[in-house]
């Protein structure tokens, strides 16, 4: 997959662009629909499937105030699944209060048109877009007869599907029920970042701890607990059980605990990918966490982490 970071980067580099525009925070099933019909569009025409997204979110720049919003994914995170999902190109495009006052006109005309050079634009009926959200399907459609490029519309089923998918997957990584979450995703929830010496229950166990650091303040996560997982680094899949505790900062912290291997990949990026949580409550402030609440865990551990 492709990725530019800004629309002017994807300027003559993309072949009659079919495309939508969106967070896809989880690339979750409705999301890998969407990204289906725009690759079986583009191959109708010869061409090549695009999403836009936004970065910040619009709305951390418009209300600034709202701290209580987090992303299934961040920005790394949903780059490497969108590519899984088969996506040919990714432009995000840097969200200010400037680009807010984008009216849909120029949008249209300097953003799609001119430098992704849309050939197909993929919107759902609902859509829109530009200053004051003055933009709808039948202002592009117009734009579509003067400036020469189609629109499709998503059907509503798949527009509906992807509103409830996205509430359910919030709600059930806010509870911890991470195999719900999966369901809804069609792949494992993930939490990927740079690895460092972890600590938090080394004492109870001889097995290799690796930390992983996120944004917090950007990245929704599960509550305390154990979670039956597995840690990607380096091509290299291992069998783990992660922790997720509440440091004295504050601050969370998450640590895998690695089952069968024994070298710490240290000082570089990893993925943890979460199947089920077995233990609710934090590893760090319970006095009940022994070593057999660790080898139940990874036993789960083991049957889960395909």
């Amino acid at each position: 997959m492709n990725v530019f970071f800004h629309p002017a980067e994807a300027l003559g580099k993309i072949n009659n662009a079919v495309v939508t525009t969106g967070s896809f925070d989880g690339v979750h099933l409705g999301h890998q629909q969407i990204i289906g019909r725009l690759n079986k569009t583009a191959k109708e025409i010869g061409g090549e499937s695009v999403v836009i997204t936004f970065y910040p979110h619009p709305r951390k720049v418009l209300y600034p105030d709202q701290e209580n919003l987090k992303m299934i994914n961040t920005l790394e995170e949903k780059i490497e699944l969108l590519g899984k999902a088969g996506l040919q190109n990714l432009i995000i495009i840097p969200f200010s209060l400037a680009f807010s006052r984008t009216t849909p006109r120029d949008f249209v005309i300097k953003t799609l048109s001119s430098q992704v050079g849309a050939s197909v634009i993929v919107v759902g009926r609902n859509h829109q877009f530009g200053y004051a959200r003055k933009g709808d399907p039948a202002y592009l459609h117009r734009l579509g007869r003067e400036l020469g490029f189609m629109v499709e519309d998503i059907p509503l089923k798949m527009i509906e599907n992807e509103t409830v998918s996205s509430a359910k997957i919030r709600k059930a990584i806010e509870d911890g029920n991470i195999t719900e979450a999966n369901a809804f995703l069609d792949h494992p929830y993930i939490i990927k970042g740079p690895l460092y010496e972890g600590t938090t229950i080394h004492a109870l166990s001889a097995n290799p701890l690796v930390a992983v650091r996120t944004l917090p303040d950007e990245k929704l996560l599960p509550p305390a607990g154990i979670y039956a997982s597995r840690l990607l680094a380096d091509d290299q899949r291992m069998k783990s059980i992660t922790c997720i505790s509440q440091a004295k900062d504050g601050m969370p912290k998450i640590e895998t605990l690695l089952i069968r291997d024994t070298l710490k990949p240290l000082n570089k990026k990893g993925t943890i990918h979460f199947f089920k949580r077995v233990w609710a409550k934090d590893p760090a402030g319970s006095g009940l966490l022994d070593k057999s609440v660790l080898e139940h865990a990874k036993a789960l551990a083991e049957d889960l982490a395909y």
